[in-house]
């Protein structure tokens, strides 16, 4: 009956998001971090139980960051990444690395008793940031374009950018456990990562040959790109999973290879993602607030919250004002950068599923607590100060409109 009763209050939250969406976009309570809370109040109430819904909730959340991955990455066009848009750049180029290596310094100094590549599995867990609540932000018309712009870029791309360092180190984090597991470490590691790109890539890039193919000839539209999406995300991540490789690097690179193709003809990758992508963003938020905050709140430790704020208020704004440093910044500008970096999605997910793959990490429930406390005081601080944050450039600002997510291609 829990998961009958669920299940309608489930359908029912979704249809009252979708009747107030507009509002809620323009508030403080966003749609990310009503889902969050409200599974979280699910579960209070006993309407979600762990031990029947959880694996359905794990399953879905798998599709969202898969699908996600794929749509982020078509949304790339490497040579403006690189040259028109230094900002964001280097944000993921040289910041993403930075707030990794910093948070490995900082874990190493509060949690001195963890495994060493435990920690940098943190640190990598824990830098990605959220597009969806970047958005409160991110389209305030008070926040001068240029602003806007490169925080969607970076929020948008660093989840894919942060993924290979996840894998790397939960690769290192288990092979070092030699009675246990079936291969030698390296091929571990060449399987997941190596293996998991070339699948990917070349799923990608015959799918996205065979729909311009298609286009050219007449034989499909715009209106059936959304289901190549979710296909060819799937192809990828299956494809890569039954070759031993590692499905969520292969999505992300197959949406790589898949935008690169299709380059000038895929406004139907965004559209998808700001209709059907939205509600399987919604509905993570959801698992995250079922599953992640109750399995995880539970382990927290003190050292686990500073090592959260300190990444929040600390690590993550030094890395980005050092990887701005000769990019004609103001200061101002850089701790705006460096601040404006909510942990949601990608740190949950990968801590939920990453967990999953590599099932002989040693601090699994710790991991698990510190992106959930992460998740919760991100939602929180980021919302709430996200209105007084863009006041700071009330007098900067043009009031352009501000453009949407592609802001990376040429479509």
């Amino acid at each position: 009956m829990t998961t009958e009763w669920g299940l309608l209050a489930i359908a029912a939250l979704v249809f009252v998001y979708a009747l107030c969406g507009k509002r809620l976009s323009d508030s403080v309570l966003t749609g990310p971090m009503l889902f969050l809370f409200a599974g979280w109040g699910f579960h209070a109430l006993g309407l979600i139980e762990l031990g029947h819904g959880a694996e359905g909730l794990y399953i879905l959340a798998e599709v969202s960051l898969v699908v996600l991955l794929f749509a982020d990455a078509a949304a790339i066009d490497p040579r403006r990444l690189l040259k028109g848009a230094s900002i964001p750049a280097r944000m993921l180029i040289l910041g993403l690395p930075l707030a990794i290596l910093l948070g490995f310094g900082a874990g190493l100094g509060l949690m001195p008793n963890w495994p060493l590549w435990e920690l940098a599995l943190v640190a990598a867990i824990l830098a990605p940031t959220d597009a969806a609540l970047s958005q409160p932000i991110v389209t305030d018309p008070r926040v001068p374009e240029r602003i806007s712009r490169s925080l969607s870029a970076e929020s948008g791309l660093n989840d894919g950018f942060a993924l290979p360092f996840v894998l790397f180190f939960g690769c290192f984090a288990v092979g070092g456990i030699h009675d246990q597991v079936q291969v030698p470490w390296w091929v571990f590691v060449g399987q997941q990562i190596g293996l998991g790109a070339l699948i990917g890539g070349a799923v990608g890039y015959a799918g996205g040959w065979l729909l311009r193919f298609a286009q050219d000839r007449g034989l499909t539209s715009d209106r059936f790109g959304g289901i190549a999406v979710l296909a060819l995300a799937g192809l990828a991540y299956l494809t890569a999973q039954a070759g031993h490789g590692n499905g969520f690097l292969a999505a992300f690179v197959a949406g790589l290879a898949f935008g690169e193709v299709l380059r000038g003809r895929s406004r139907f990758v965004f559209e998808f993602v700001e209709t059907e992508g939205q509600i399987l963003t919604v509905l993570s938020f959801f698992v995250i607030g079922a599953v992640l905050l109750p399995e995880g709140l539970p382990h927290a430790t003190w050292p686990m919250v500073a090592l959260v704020l300190a990444s929040l208020f600390l690590l993550r704004p030094a890395a980005i004002w050092l990887s701005l440093i000769g990019a004609g910044v103001s200061s101002k500008e850089k701790l705006f950068y460096g601040w404006f970096g909510p942990r949601g999605l990608a740190t949950a997910l990968f801590a939920l599923l990453v967990l999953d793959a590599f099932d002989l990490l040693k601090m699994r429930d710790e991991i698990l607590a510190i992106a959930a406390i992460a998740v919760l005081l991100s939602s929180v601080l980021h919302g709430l100060t996200a209105a007084p944050a863009a006041r700071l450039f009330e007098k900067d600002s043009d009031a352009e409109k501000k453009p949407s997510r592609d802001i990376l291609t040429d479509t």
